[in-house]
């Protein structure tokens, strides 16, 4: 027998002790819910308001800052927008009757909890935001962090979310277009797992989340509602790890793609017949959500009756029904005389559809149960007037002495030097992902033009025109903990310039906030400047942001993650044939490209960068300084001059050494590069000498300065490139040659501050004799101490850089194996 409490006991039992602590209501929100309902509420209303009112779906605390987005959105950069911020996911017009939907959210605490089944239904729940949108899913992307990459826990959990993030998007048939990979010490109690999902439609296809309409229906449809779930991400996502949390298991969704993609096409069709009136994807909080989110948006009242959702567990009772965020759901308004063709359309593809209410022309949501009411109460003060908080902020107390200059220890010789490039590139920071990506499904659907070795996913989205979208997403952590507006705006600028540099402009930004705790002043501090940095910046692009999502208490006890923003910028290109890829062509016989530094004079910038990682295990200093003015001239004159340009890389971690790796092993061609050529004129102003060599060298090698690519042109080219630079008031200067070999024709890199071009300009290049692989000159025997040029072959640099992954996971534990 399910006992519910109803609306009537609550009227006749005021003063029953109810468990809203452990619901994560404070005392007083307590008391506001029994004012807006002049009684006490019922378990269901408690419920109710305890997950609406949580951190993740009421944005409690982060709603006042948040509210500068739309302080410093113009109307100019409104103008293109659809849908932004309030909506499921952002809408962008692209033009052309085309409109592209994109979201990136978080699922972070159930994939510590339970890896696989926690990344995977973190896809499902970004997928259906897109697909309340009146959107076709068209690609993924996946933004990790773990603990560091030896530590026995990232040895469950990364292998367990990897196969989630892989088994759900590729049963759905969704490409994976592109994402991240880092390793901190911080994610090591607490991983972020965030997922992007892409959608297209026709401008005039686009549906919202409202109910109106009275007498209107609702429909439920999609999977059983059961009993997984109940307090999935809703109360997890104001929880914090302590050690025993693994055993919260019950509490995490189970996802079924395979209902989903059946759902996904049941959507569209239902979609096309044109009978839905407004929709809503069931997420967190689940039918709470929904009904009260579709109620409040809409011009009147609701009514539900429990009875009629179909259910995979016996004995639920209301709260546990509304509370349940069972996946692969839907919740549709449908007009009464399309009912029919509603219920005909879901039996086609085999979905269960339940009417389980209407839109009435009162102002209050009324669900009831078992023919009792248990829920009474206005939809909007759970879905909009939730409570927000003022919290306090401050600069921690050491922050200054962690923007003091360590002064660490560089490289003095080109022994060091060149050992420093192979531990750079073999070290988890930027090692190859490709163990991680060859688990993910790339070209499914056939319209993938750039995923793999791609600083931006290329999706072609129109066949008969070429049309497409670039999409990246980018964060640093390190960077943000330095300074959090910095770190904010360089995240942007980088994901900006990772869709550049394929040649698509960049329209539209999405982002997932990744932070402590709140209640910590320290970490709202971070959190404003990270706010205050991403809107300033957007605005300075003119570029929207168009919606995202915030995720706190990120923190193992008292110890927060490194503050991470997490920026995905979306960017339009007419026509795929025509982008820049990142990987060296392979051209015709004899074809050798001259490489370009373009963007920003490299500058003496190392702090929070992946060398002070690897080499000191160090984060202090500032981080590197960003104009996105010059970001801005930077994707002009790439858009521009993508015809001429053969191959593209960004430059950010790991500085001009790592671009040069990536691209030589990528496309297996041999470069000679002078690392000292595009650098900061105050550098050159040092002390000639063999130290001194070294260490421009190590500054134009390894300085993770922002804004500037590489650029590989033909000779016929350069001479309009480096015009067009000027006329974009950017930096560029012949930095090396592709094609370089030994005697023997094996493919090497050389990086060498003795290496130019010849005179006059031709596909040569001047190099200094041989050296072999101790730094040594190979036919003197010399010392290294006045050498500067390093070669390494190519081979030599891909077993460094592609052997790191698959040597700690190959035989990583399974998904949910405990490890002492």
């Amino acid at each position: 027998m399910i006992h519910n409490d109803t609306v009537a006991q609550a009227q006749e039992n005021p003063d029953l002790d109810q468990p809203y602590a452990e619901l994560g209501l404070k005392d007083d929100e307590y008391a506001r819910i029994k004012d807006i309902l002049g009684r006490r509420p019922t378990d269901a209303e408690l419920a109710m308001y305890s997950v609406m009112w949580s951190e993740h779906c009421s944005y409690k605390s982060s709603k006042a800052h948040l509210s500068y987005f739309g302080k410093t959105t113009t109307d100019e950069m409104k103008s293109r927008m659809l849908a932004g911020i309030g909506e499921n996911a952002g809408v962008i017009d692209i033009g052309g009757g085309h409109a592209v939907t994109f979201k990136v959210e978080s699922h972070n605490h159930p994939s510590y909890v339970e890896p696989y089944q926690g990344a995977a239904t973190g896809v499902g729940g970004i997928v259906r935001d897109i697909m309340a949108m009146g959107a076709r899913p068209v690609a993924v992307m996946d933004q990790l962090r773990f603990g560091p990459a030896d530590a026995p826990d990232t040895q469950r959990v990364l292998p367990g979310v990897v196969a989630g993030v892989g088994g759900y998007g590729n049963s759905l048939g969704l490409p994976n277009i592109g994402g991240e990979t880092v390793f901190d010490a911080s994610y090591a109690g607490n991983p972020l797992v965030n997922a992007l999902c892409v959608g297209t439609l026709r401008t005039e296809d686009l549906k919202l989340a409202f109910a109106s309409g009275e007498g209107n229906r609702v429909i439920l449809f999609g999977s059983r509602t059961g009993l997984d779930g109940i307090g999935g991400v809703s109360v997890l996502a104001s929880d914090t790890f302590e050690e025993g949390a693994e055993r919260k298991l019950p509490a995490v969704q189970v996802g079924d793609p395979f209902a989903e993609k059946v759902l996904i096409e049941c959507c569209l069709d239902l979609y096309r017949a044109g009978v839905v009136v407004g929709i809503q994807d069931l997420g967190g909080a689940g039918l709470s959500c929904a009904t009260s989110e579709l109620a409040s948006a809409g011009d009147g009242g609701m009514h539900i009756n429990l009875d009629n959702v179909h259910l995979r567990a016996e004995n639920m009772t209301a709260a546990e029904i509304l509370s349940s965020e069972s996946q692969e759901r839907m919740c549709a308004v449908v007009t009464p005389d399309n009912v029919d063709a509603f219920m005909e359309i879901c039996a086609k593809w085999d979905v269960l559809a339940s009417d389980i209410g209407c839109v009435t022309d009162g102002d209050h949501l009324v669900i009831e149960h078992q023919g009792e009411v248990v829920v009474d109460a206005p939809p909007r003060t759970m879905a909009e007037e939730g409570p927000v908080y003022q919290r306090p902020y401050s600069k921690p107390d050491n922050q200054d002495a962690l923007n003091e200059d360590p002064h660490l220890a560089r490289p003095t010789t080109s022994q060091e030097l060149r050992q420093l490039v192979l531990d750079m590139a073999a070290s988890p920071a930027l090692c190859s992902r490709e163990f991680i990506t060859e688990q993910y499904d790339r070209y499914v659907r056939g319209n993938t033009v750039s995923a793999k070795d791609a600083d931006a996913g290329v999706l072609r989205i129109d066949e008969e025109s070429g049309r497409g979208i670039a999409v990246a997403t980018d964060a640093s952590g390190r960077y943000t903990q330095l300074d959090p507006r910095t770190g904010a705006q360089l995240a942007l600028a980088e994901a900006y310039r990772n869709v550049a540099v394929t040649g698509a402009t960049p329209v539209a930004v999405s982002n997932c906030l990744n932070f402590g705790s709140p209640e910590d002043p320290g970490v709202m501090w971070q959190f404003r400047e990270a706010v205050h940095g991403l809107a300033d910046g957007c605005a300075e692009l003119g570029t929207p942001v168009t919606g995202g999502n915030v995720s706190f208490y990120n923190q193992t006890g008292s110890t927060p993650i490194l503050p991470t923003p997490v920026i995905a910028v979306l960017g339009t290109i007419d026509d795929c044939a025509t982008r820049i890829p990142q990987k060296l062509p392979a051209g015709q016989e004899g074809q050798e490209y001259h490489l370009i530094l373009a963007g920003a004079e490299t500058k003496d910038e190392f702090g929070g960068s992946i060398w002070q990682q690897v080499a000191h295990n160090t984060l202090a200093g500032v981080p590197p300084q960003v104009d996105l003015k010059l970001e801005q001239r930077l994707g002009q004159f790439l858009a521009e001059n993508r015809e001429s340009i053969a191959a593209a890389h960004d430059l950010s971690e790991g500085g001009l050494a790592q671009a040069v790796v990536e691209m030589a092993v990528q496309a297996n061609r041999g470069i000679a590069v002078n690392p000292s050529l595009l650098t900061d004129k105050s550098l050159g102003e040092q002390t000639e000498s063999a130290s001194s060599d070294v260490e421009r060298a190590f500054i134009g090698m390894f300085s993770e300065t922002a804004s500037r690519v590489l650029l590989a042109v033909t000779k016929e080219n350069y001479e309009d490139v480096m015009a067009s630079l000027a006329d974009h008031d950017l930096a560029g200067a012949w930095v090396g040659l592709t094609g370089i070999t030994d005697q023997a024709g094996t493919p090497q890199v050389r990086f060498g501050t003795s290496i130019f071009p010849a005179l006059p300009f031709s596909e040569q290049v001047a190099l200094g004799e041989a050296r072999s692989e101790d730094g040594t000159a190979a036919s003197t025997g010399g010392s290294a101490a006045d050498l500067t040029e390093l070669v390494y072959s190519v081979t030599e640099l891909k077993e460094a850089w592609t052997a790191t992954l698959p040597a700690l996971f190959s035989h990583a534990a399974g998904n949910n194996s405990v490890i002492e």
